[in-house]
């Protein structure tokens, strides 16, 4: 049946689903009437060409190279797959166009040349002519060759910002839109659970709270910028067994409601995501792809989901290959779809035509095939792809005007950059620079700067960052962008310093012979600064990344033991960490004359730390996560039930970490005070206030966090010893003082009980406000009463906050605190 339903500005005539005067809704149900079965199931699948993990001679793929030398169960899903021809899957149409930035370096007018071959193809070869959409990596910014490196997730959480992480993500999804891409590939919402795991770096840290309202952010600047975000890993990735990458995830239902789903819930409706990616995380037995229960009960019925699910790359046939519950891919793909998956990612296996035999033999009903076509062409009529204006060419058409590392956008990474900075420890060393140097020490004239990551921009960028991710197989064309390494930063920071340089080691390896070098440096120097950490790489081609988890939380390689010689030479030394994990430095602390930890600060991360060490900057970082005390001994994060936390002798192994969660210090000095809460009691559906008064009581204007934690003091099931519920980013010029106030809804003390039905429940809550998780001087009590209240979707999950100038003071609010609130 062909519908037919008025014409266009030029007269021709238009079928209705092509009528932008029409509801969305009536223009996909005109649109699914026409198609034939085999064109609504092409609708589900997607294609990779440039595919660097086989050879497919005639797609323009590269050759296979050790930078995927660890992908044999990929290598084994195509193998059994028989993935046909480009022009045999466009067919019949095709949902999505994978990664054709983000493949092999192209600049933006080569691959704003190649959307325009593919989709001419794809509109060209399919009866009805319906577009795909484009998809890319966008985890550190638009993964695409000579696109801005922002800092890596990790970092964003060190900022505690969301008004700058909305900006950020507001450019990337603006540069990405201007050369034809419709849905990014981020943000990801894993809540860290051991910091051994390899993808540490993607996530924004161990806090629900703290990983929602970034995410939300994230969401609202991408989807703001018309790129449709897509949450990952949806759900329990993060907390795999022993850390191991794709490893089986022990974990109850209770605490994947209460530590893992809060953050994709929060950035659904807070933030507004149109797209949800599944975890390739089985889940207590149950692989994510293939769990209706999560996928559709949760997801689409409770929590009211109307965008897309795509599986995770080579997710639907893993569920043969590795989960082994289904016998083959196309099994696989019958319960995929079943279980809520729409669309399959990056090729198309289990979701191709085979599924039209098993519809026609009534093994499939055809309902679940059109349910899932009718969510994607819902996001094609909405991103205006089956209008009639639209073209191939009009899709990419500021392909050349755009910069993808434009000054604006250099700007941003630096603030990002600058923002994310922790500074641990100042010790008896920083600044380097300036009259707040400690003991009143002379600058230093003569300067060491030592260790694998001082000479080296890799080591600042994530395992997504388009120079690890890609570039690695194309050695000659160096990082695509310019990033300064600290040393280059250094010696701009530090003109009137000499500086020596000797690397010592490399990141990864027990090769010792440098280490005499940088020993000789170090004596003969002034000061001597350690840059030590991580290189990003993907399946086990890093120390930190995708497949590259840790044995346990020793400094990769030889780095510890080069910290330990330099400090024996009696220079002082300041160590800087630029890692995507945090690392136990309970030694290294020993003897470090200063501490600064950088999580992975992207392209303009050397100036950043620069300025920093010297003074410049004034450090306002916040940790995302502890960092540890002991290499084996795995404190956990800090949202420990009380037999988590020190048991006091009972076990001879104290979690303690050396530095808690929320801890950052800065070359001036903070009070936080005057705590208030505005009742003694509230209802179980109302809401209190907190306040206090933090000042500036050093000598330089800086920024501090104000953290709010709670804790239920009696509950029917085990509760953190604290969690955050509210923080606020405050500046202030020395000597000023603001008056911070959270409005604290008391749905946000739910939990999960023992019934796994979310609860409010009555009794005493203690607040906590201070500047980390363990420095908390303010601390007071509120009592919830009433009746235990069940809520679910609907219920409130942000803390509002506002910060205002104290009586004769002035202050800045920064990064409009938690998210988006008025």
């Amino acid at each position: 049946m062909t519908a037919l339903d008025g014409t266009s500005a030029t007269g021709r005539t238009l079928r209705s689903w092509q009528d932008p005067a029409l509801p969305v809704a009536e223009r996909v149900d005109a649109l699914l009437a026409e198609m034939t079965l085999e064109e609504k199931i092409g609708q589900l699948g997607s294609r990779w060409l440039g595919n660097v993990m086989r050879d497919d001679p005639g797609e323009g793929t590269e050759e296979k190279s050790e930078g995927t030398a660890n992908v044999a169960p990929m290598q084994d899903v195509f193998a059994a797959s028989g993935r046909v021809p480009f022009e045999e899957a466009a067919r019949h149409g095709l949902g999505h166009l994978t990664r054709v930035f983000g493949s092999a370096p192209v600049t933006a007018v080569e691959g704003a040349a190649e959307v325009v071959r593919l989709q001419s193809e794809v509109v060209r070869r399919s009866r009805l002519g319906i577009p795909a959409l484009v998809h890319e990596e966008c985890l550190t910014g638009f993964t695409t060759y000579g696109a801005t490196v922002y800092p890596a997730a990790i970092a964003w959480g060190a900022t505690f910002d969301p008004d700058l992480v909305e900006r950020m993500a507001a450019a990337i999804g603006r540069d990405m839109r201007a050369v034809g891409v419709h849905q990014g590939l981020s943000p990801v919402l894993d809540v860290v659970r051991d910091y051994r795991w390899g993808r540490v770096e993607e996530t924004m840290g161990e806090d629900p709270y703290l990983v929602s309202m970034l995410g939300a952010a994230y969401v609202r600047g991408l989807e703001g910028a018309g790129v449709i975000a897509t949450l990952k890993h949806f759900a329990g990735y993060s907390a795999s067994r022993a850390a191991r990458n794709h490893g089986p995830v022990p974990m109850g239902r209770r605490e994947l409601m209460d530590m893992i789903l809060p953050t994709f819930e929060t950035a659904l409706v807070e933030g507004g995501a149109r797209s949800v990616m599944n975890s390739y995380s089985d889940v207590d037995g149950v692989p994510a792809a293939a769990d209706p229960w999560l996928l559709t009960d949760l997801l689409r019925d409770e929590w009211g989901f109307a965008g897309t699910v795509v599986s995770d790359y080579w997710a639907i046939p893993f569920l043969a290959t590795m989960h082994q519950v289904a016998a083959d891919t196309g099994e696989a793909g019958v319960q995929a779809l079943t279980a809520g998956i729409d669309v399959e990612l990056p090729d198309t296996l289990g979701f191709g035509q085979h599924l039209a035999g098993r519809v026609r033999r009534g093994e499939l009903p055809e309902a679940l095939v059109d349910r899932a076509a009718r969510r994607l062409l819902t996001q094609k009529v909405e991103l205006g792809l089956l209008d009639p204006d639209w073209t191939p060419e009009g899709s990419v058409a500021g392909a050349e005007a755009v910069d993808l590392d434009s000054p604006a956008n250099r700007a941003l990474a630096r603030e990002l950059a600058e923002r994310s900075i922790v500074l641990l420890d100042a010790g008896t060393a920083l600044p380097l620079l300036g009259e707040g140097r400690p003991g009143g020490r002379p600058e230093p004239r003569r300067v060491a700067v030592v260790g694998p990551c001082a000479d080296d921009p890799r080591t600042f960028m994530g395992c997504y960052a388009f120079p690890n991710h890609v570039l690695p197989r194309h050695p000659g064309l160096g990082l695509g962008v310019a990033a300064p390494s600290l040393l280059d930063a250094l010696r701009a920071e530090l003109p009137e310093a000499e500086l020596v340089h000797e690397p010592g080691c490399e990141v990864r390896g027990d090769d010792r012979s440098g280490f005499a070098a940088a020993l000789r440096a170090a004596r003969e120097a002034d000061v001597c600064v350690a840059v030590v950490g991580d290189l990003a790489g993907m399946f086990g081609l890093g120390t930190s990344g995708e497949g590259c988890d840790a044995d346990d939380l020793r400094l990769p390689g030889a780095q510890e033991d080069l910290l330990a010689e330099l400090a024996a030479t009696g220079t002082p030394v300041v160590v800087v960490v630029v890692s995507g994990r945090p690392y136990a430095l309970g030694r290294v602390s020993e003897t470090a004359a200063a501490l600064v930890q950088s999580f992975m600060p992207g392209e303009e991360g050397g100036a950043a730390i620069a300025g920093v060490l010297s003074g410049r900057v004034q450090p306002g970082g916040k940790l995302p996560v502890q960092i540890p005390r002991g290499h084996g001994g795995q404190p956990g994060t800090y949202l420990q039930p009380p037999l988590g936390s020190n048991s006091h002798g009972i076990s001879n192994l104290d979690p303690t970490p050396l530095f808690p969660f929320g801890h950052g210090t800065s070359y001036t000095t903070f009070e936080i005070d005057s705590l208030r809460i505005d009742a003694a009691e509230v209802p179980t559906d109302g809401e209190f206030t907190v306040s206090v008064r933090v000042r500036n009581t050093g000598g330089r204007a800086g920024e501090e966090v104000v953290q709010l934690f709670l804790h239920d003091v009696v509950a029917q099931v085990t509760r953190p010893v604290r969690q955050l519920t509210g923080f606020a980013r405050v500046r202030l010029e020395p000597g000023a003082s603001a008056v911070a106030t959270f409005t604290v809804p008391a749905d946000r003390t739910a939990f999960t009980g023992r019934d796994l039905r979310r609860v409010v429940e009555p009794g005493d809550i203690e607040v906590f406000v201070g500047a980390s998780a363990s420095d908390l001087p303010c601390r007071g009590r509120i009592r919830l009463t009433g009746p235990l209240r069940h809520v679910g979707a609907g219920r409130r999950l942000v803390t509002r906050v506002s910060v205002e100038p104290a009586p004769g003071s002035s202050a800045t609010q920064q990064g409009g605190t938690d998210a988006g609130q008025s």
